[in-house]
């Protein structure tokens, strides 16, 4: 049977305009409106009377009181939380929320942060089946000012999906160019030269001096005479002939063609919490004789200042794991700072990473081989 989670993200603003510019920007995304709740305090416009009200978008049985009895429930540690969302109503600043499936909570977050939220400040809860969560990063506000997880059966194990994303390169065809050939019919003078021959009569008179002859004078004999003229004229006449051929044709070849591009694949780390976290990881240091060596900074660094090496501990060990992680392998310090910062803020919320930098980076050193002992500042 699966296991459907939901989780319910709370976000904090200034004003009106911003909870409905960023809910407006949910609903973009593809998120629905009715899941989209906001609510905050307004006047009554009754000056003498001081007097406050809970307006809503949705309507919530018992207002903003039922509302955060539905997000916090009633256990005196989970009603602990709506305090500070509480004390943010009164001080006239809006609440936004919205139900989303788990694996939608990272796009939503990212949406809300786009509109800069008010962080509330508080840490991560977690109570039975019911998750309250807030991210306190020391660098940015966070919009997801507390989230709660239900779940249909609390006995059965919850589940993260690991996503990988497969390259799937296929064909298509595109008109790249081509050839257009046009035939038409036009005329242009020509000329030839021609000898032609012409006829032309010509009758002459002699004068003659002799006898008549017997022929001359032959009763009845008349004569005619007739002589015709003929003359040349052109002839013109025309024929076509096939002098040069245009033909069109195509010819295709093959080529091979490398493709790159990036894929992106959810990693899903797991880490116990607490000190059972801290104690996991220093077995790994202690049986490496690494924890001794980490001691010997801590004492050359931070002992004069009072501090035990339970709160550095867990800084000198995030370095030493951190640098084993395939992500940073054949990365510098200075290539992964920024990201180790992030992580470590997650992961720690209440230690300050300033303080703890010098102890990570010399944790991070014992693996990349640059550490220079225990008078090593960094």
């Amino acid at each position: 049977m699966a296991t459907t989670n939901q989780s319910t993200v709370v976000a904090v603003f200034r004003n009106r305009s911003e909870a409905e510019s960023a809910a407006a920007d949910l609903k973009a995304n593809g998120i629905p409106e009715k899941n989209v709740y906001i609510g905050s305090y307004s006047d009554t416009g009754d000056s003498s009377s001081n007097t406050r009200t809970w307006q809503e978008t949705h309507q919530h049985e018992g207002g903003i009181k039922g509302w955060f009895k539905s997000l916090f429930g009633q256990d005196d540690a989970e009603a602990s939380d709506s305090v500070y969302y509480e004390n943010a109503a009164n001080r006239g600043e809006v609440l936004l929320s919205l139900d989303v499936d788990d694996q939608n909570v990272d796009r939503v977050t990212s949406i809300l942060q786009n509109h800069n939220p008010i962080d509330v400040g508080e840490e991560t809860t977690k109570i039975g089946q019911q998750t309250t969560a807030r991210a306190a990063a020391s660098a940015s506000p966070a919009p997801t000012s507390s989230t709660k997880t239900k779940s249909k059966d609390a006995d059965l194990p919850k589940s993260i999906p690991v996503v990988e994303e497969d390259l799937q390169v296929g064909k298509r065809q595109i008109l790249r160019g081509g050839v257009r050939v046009y035939s038409r019919v036009r005329e242009q003078p020509v000329e030839e030269t021609v000898r032609l021959r012409e006829e032309h009569v010509r009758v002459e008179r002699q004068p003659a001096n002799r006898s008549v002859e017997a022929g001359d004078l032959q009763a009845g004999r008349d004569e005619v005479i007739e002589v015709q003229e003929f003359a040349e004229e052109p002839v013109v006449q025309k024929q076509a002939r096939v002098v040069e051929e245009v033909r069109v044709s195509k010819d295709a070849s093959e080529r091979t063609e490398t493709v790159r591009d990036t894929v992106r694949r959810r990693e899903v780390n797991v880490e116990n919490l607490g000190k059972g976290d801290t104690a996991t990881a220093a077995s790994t240091t202690k049986a490496s004789g690494i924890d001794d060596d980490f001691r010997r900074d801590f004492q050359t660094r931070y002992a004069s200042s009072g501090a035990s090496y339970e709160d550095y501990g867990p800084a000198y060990e995030y370095g030493y794991q951190a640098a084993s992680d395939p992500r940073y392998q054949g990365r510098s310090w200075d290539e992964v700072e920024s990201d180790l910062r992030s992580d470590y803020g997650l992961r720690y919320p209440n230690s300050a990473w300033e303080r703890m930098k010098a102890s990570v980076r010399y944790g991070w050193d014992k693996i990349t081989g640059r550490a220079r002992g225990a008078t090593s500042t960094r």
